[in-house]
């Protein structure tokens, strides 16, 4: 048996009370503005990297922020690139509630989009890939909206690395291999980096980013 087959075995199934709990859980956490904050500062890697990742925008085109929590990614997004359509969706209505009213807000879950397939010009999703459960799954849905030619980021924690941090229980995080080789089945082009908060520190191998192009 293969790594992936491995991996998408030991996932956890997406039940209604598991996303009941989940759903719940973000409700809740919006008013924690220490740990969720309304905003990001634009200097991290983390913005840079997404902003840089989904261009060019500069003409226009529409942008997919999922699991946008506040929508902090996503005004920084709207900033770089004026002219393109910025869709910031969310699980919690209570996290979107918070989110500008410049960007269009959605509520919903990346296991079922609410779009049509090839609807977007480029997507990313910034830590929120590891509360999706059903990995597979979030993962073709990202680029089943994807336009031929899209692309796609994802930043999310390094699987090598459990235990830093405490998590709910149904949080998971990746290996590189993990993503690139379900990214691999729908894109064309898949990579994978160590990514830092700060350009003059060195990535402490907390967080990777991987990029495709549909």
């Amino acid at each position: 048996m293969g790594f992936l087959a491995r991996f998408l075995r030991r996932k956890a199934a997406m039940t209604p009370d598991l996303a009941a709990e989940i759903r719940r859980s973000f409700e809740e956490a919006a008013a924690d503005e220490e740990h969720f904050p309304p905003a990001i500062d634009p200097r991290i890697l983390h913005v840079r990297a997404v902003i840089e990742g989904v261009a060019p925008l500069d003409s226009g085109g529409r942008v997919l922020d999922a699991g946008c929590g506040k929508g902090r990614f996503a005004v920084h997004v709207k900033r770089a690139y004026p002219r393109a359509s910025v869709v910031a969706l969310d699980l919690a209505t209570a996290m979107l509630r918070a989110a500008p009213a410049e960007l269009g807000r959605v509520a919903g879950s990346m296991l079922e989009l609410p779009f049509p397939s090839e609807a977007f010009d480029a997507a990313y999703a910034t830590e929120s890939l590891e509360h999706a459960v059903d990995i597979e799954t979030a993962v073709a849905e990202l680029c089943r909206v994807l336009k031929p030619g899209g692309r796609l980021v994802i930043i999310d924690k390094n699987a090598r690395q459990w235990g830093r941090l405490k998590t709910p229980s149904w949080e998971k995080w990746f290996r590189e291999e993990d993503l690139l080789e379900l990214l691999r089945r729908w894109c064309r082009r898949a990579c994978c980096r160590p990514i830092s908060y700060w350009e003059d520190v060195a990535p402490d191998g907390l967080f990777l980013c991987w990029t495709a192009v549909k």
